[in-house]
């Protein structure tokens, strides 16, 4: 006979998980959730209801980026070798550039819609205080990820990712969520300043990207889609595109009190003249994506936090699409952005309900397993390496590995 043992107590919800493998990357959370608070209130049709509930949801988005900035600063004082690894990591390293966007979108928000709530003072100097550090912060994304891809990654062909895109974007966010302050500064040389620098972060943002997006579809159509956890990754090239299309509509908007009439109204034609066929170019990626991310969930897509590449790239889009309509006043367009949002506000439920299941059942920041409880020798998993780890979810034969797998070994620079 045998007797079993009552069951113990159920571990409690700070048993089940830890900060340990928290990284940059969950900044994308407070993104995905940021947008849908200001996409919404930039829609360019009246929907009762809409702007109370954004101002909810910026309410959440603030609790989540100061939650996440202490869980983060936790990481770095308690696990600071995970913290260097993780900037040390090709495939993580890029997510340094959340951090600068999760900043400038809980500040636009704060002006668009967290007014409401705290009064235009509050928001004025929230807002200002979140643009500057978010744009220090971007900018040094912006040099020091390319650097630390250059001196200290070691990467090849195959590593090409649209993850690389997210330090190149957050000089973008920057210069989108600019304008908004314009109107809150001094009439003359302060105005003109603030859109100058604006204007010259999209041209940083814009060139890099054409600099990185060449290669990243090379890698596509060479070596194949992502592995299935990774494929709505090929989400955030979206977030150039619609974030290049918002920033030009709202420099747009701002340029006539900051610089001279005749200069104001080029720019508003440029704003036409760049915002459509990018538009049109973002359109034509969301199919192929989308097309792609429909591929791998009919072959079993897990979920993974790389669903939060559903959110704010759609969303930029979506405010993208507003301000064309604003400034064309095409039904289309107004339709298209409302089409958007939709979609936007489903993924984010989604990213965000499953995200929760995730923390509160330990399975995305698990504790770390006692050493006592791992095998004398593990086989190496072909997820280990991200150049790798493309190919592990392909049928039939893979691509032979070069000579050498990533990239030649260099010496210290």
């Amino acid at each position: 006979m045998v007797t079993l043992a009552p069951a113990g107590p159920r571990p409690l919800i700070a048993d089940r998980i830890s900060v340990r493998p928290l990284g940059p990357n969950w900044y994308a959370t407070v993104m995905g959730t940021a947008i849908v608070a200001t996409a919404g209130v930039a829609l360019p049709i009246d929907v009762p209801g809409v702007r109370a509930a954004c101002g909810a949801v910026w309410v959440l988005s603030a609790l989540l980026l100061v939650a996440l900035l202490v869980a983060r600063a936790g990481h770095w004082a308690r696990h600071a070798d995970q913290a260097r690894a993780h900037l040390l990591d090709p495939a993580v390293a890029p997510f340094y550039g959340c951090l600068a966007m999760a900043l400038l979108a809980v500040g636009a928000g704060t002006l668009a819609v967290g007014r409401d709530l705290v009064g235009t003072g509050a928001a004025v100097a929230v807002a200002g205080a979140l643009w500057v550090v978010g744009t220090v912060v971007g900018l040094l994304a912006a040099a020091g990820i390319p650097y630390l891809l250059i001196t200290r990654h070691r990467v090849g062909p195959r590593d090409a990712s649209p993850v690389w895109l997210l330090p190149v974007v957050a000089p973008m966010v920057a210069a989108a969520t600019g304008p908004a302050l314009a109107s809150h500064l001094p009439a003359g040389q302060w105005r003109a300043t603030l859109l100058l620098a604006c204007y010259a972060q999209f041209g940083l943002s814009l060139l890099g990207t054409l600099v990185l997006l060449p290669a990243i579809v090379a890698g596509l159509l060479r070596y194949g889609p992502p592995a299935l956890a990774l494929t709505p990754t090929l989400f955030l090239v979206l977030g150039p595109l619609g974030q290049s299309t918002t920033a030009v509509t709202h420099l747009a908007d701002a340029a006539p009190g900051a610089l001279r009439a005749d200069h104001a109204s080029a720019l508003t034609g440029f704003a036409l003249l760049y915002g459509v066929p990018v538009m049109g170019f973002a359109l034509w990626w969301l199919v192929l994506a989308g097309a792609l991310v429909v591929r791998a969930a009919r072959r079993g897509m897990p979920f993974a936090m790389t669903w939060w590449a559903f959110t704010f790239p759609v969303g930029t889009c979506v405010t993208g699409a507003a301000g064309l309509a604003r400034h064309t006043e095409l039904a289309a367009l107004r339709w298209l952005a409302v089409g958007l949002y939709a979609v936007l506000v489903a993924a984010w439920g989604v990213a965000l309900a499953r995200t929760a299941r995730g923390v509160v059942s330990g399975a995305l920041l698990p504790p770390p397993t006692p050493a006592a409880a791992l095998p004398a020798a593990l086989p190496a998993s072909p997820a280990a390496s991200p150049a790798r780890a493309r190919f592990q979810d392909r049928p039939g034969p893979r691509p032979a590995a070069p000579a050498c797998p990533v990239a030649p070994v260099r010496g210290p620079r």
